[in-house]
């Protein structure tokens, strides 16, 4: 008898996975209409269970976590996963030099895309709102993109650590003026001080303090305050700053990692899921242990804000590739992954057009009126149903717009 043959090892994924874009869509859904139908149906039942979920669809103020916190971070992870895929085959095709310029025109691409979402120049040059969401989805992706170009896994690692690590550095080294930057404080101390404005109020404070976090008392606020251009979100600084930026690198980066994971042609299914789920954790665990000297902290992107979103990040994607590439179970995701593959499109349409007011012109006022609280629920639901429709008639044509 022949001798028993080793079994051919399974080849790594090479083509887009269900799971990413299935995974991309449930992250934008709850951007889009998802959170929406929630809060309007917590409002019609006043279920205290619906509260507690609606919650969870609010931003913390300041320091903490709730699900709402995770969207936007799974979102550049995402991005990090894809890198795999796309950059591997950029370069294959065209080089690094030929890989880099495609990283730089899309990063440009969706940079310009992110300005004109926070108002263009509608508001003149000192008006224009430079980084935002898309920007730094931009700045990350093309910045981790150009680094999986040129160095290998083992030392983005180490590029990883040493931007989580400066950023902690940074905090709580460098010491910044003993002035909170609010609208509240700023009001407070130029009456106390005669002060006629926030810069003069700034430059006069001669104390200075290191290693604080609070809001517009921290390293990365005052910095905006210094240099960014153009409006900032937060008056006086912007959460997505210039500083912050860095660690949102790594965020990214935390995606490429387990992009490699699931190119593993060594590994079955199941043993990339189980990594995955393993490195979730660990991410969960450190940036948990963390908070205690560098708070979880999303408007400042703080490096345990990093790990810990990321660790939930990699939980998601185990569940997701697991049930959907590794098990095959495919249709029940078919709405998300419609969202999933033009996620940018529809994100710039709920925020130009809006969903819900597009399912509004069939409700009449005065039929809204006599509804209530009945009348929020079906125009969220309509809401909804014009997000899956054009989402799924968008995927039917195959017209992808891919940022």
């Amino acid at each position: 008898m022949p001798p028993a043959s080793n079994p051919t090892p399974p080849a790594p994924p090479s083509e887009r996975l269900m799971s990413l874009d299935a995974l991309r869509g449930f992250d934008m859904f709850w951007i889009v209409g998802g959170a929406g139908i929630l809060r309007a149906l917590e409002k019609f039942s006043g279920s205290p269970v619906l509260s507690g979920i609606r919650q969870q669809l609010t931003h913390v103020d300041w320091a903490g976590f709730r699900f709402y916190d995770l969207i936007f971070p799974l979102f550049v992870f995402i991005a990090g996963v894809s890198l795999t895929f796309s950059t591997g085959k950029a370069v294959e095709r065209a080089g690094k030099a030929g890989a880099v310029k495609r990283l730089l025109t899309r990063g440009l691409l969706l940079f310009l895309v992110g300005v004109f979402y926070s108002g263009g120049i509608s508001q003149g040059l000192d008006g224009i709102r430079w980084l935002g969401v898309l920007n730094r989805i931009a700045l990350a992706s093309t910045a981790a993109g150009i680094l999986l170009v040129f160095l290998p896994i083992r030392a983005l690692l180490g590029v990883c650590a040493g931007i989580l690590l400066g950023y902690w550095a940074l905090f709580a080294w460098v010491p910044v003026r003993a002035v909170q930057l609010t609208p509240a404080t700023v009001q407070e101390g130029m009456a106390r001080t005669g002060a006629t404005n926030a810069l003069q109020l700034y430059q006069n404070t001669t104390q200075r303090v290191r290693g604080v976090y609070e809001p517009g008392l921290n390293v990365v606020n005052h910095f905006d305050f210094e240099h960014l251009p153009g409006k900032r979100y937060d008056t006086y600084y912007d959460p997505e700053g210039i500083l912050s930026t860095f660690p949102a690198i790594a965020t990214c980066l935390l995606g490429v990692f387990a992009g490699a994971l699931l190119r593993q042609g060594s590994l079955r299914p199941t043993q990339r899921t189980l990594r995955l789920l393993l490195a979730g954790l660990g991410c969960l665990a450190v940036g948990y242990a963390w908070n205690g000297a560098f708070p979880i902290e999303k408007k400042l992107w703080s490096s345990s804000f990093v790990l810990f979103a990321g660790g939930w990040s990699f939980l998601l994607l185990a569940g997701f590739y697991q049930v959907v590439d590794g098990w095959n179970r495919q249709r029940w995701c078919q709405p998300f992954v419609w969202i999933g593959t033009n996620a940018i499109t529809l994100y710039l349409l709920a925020s130009i057009v809006g969903y819900g007011s597009v399912a509004g012109r069939f409700l009449s006022p005065e039929l809204r009126t006599r509804l209530g609280t009945t009348g929020e629920v079906l125009q969220a639901a309509g809401g909804l149903l014009v997000l899956f429709l054009f989402a799924r008639a968008l995927h039917r044509r195959k017209l992808f717009l891919r940022l």
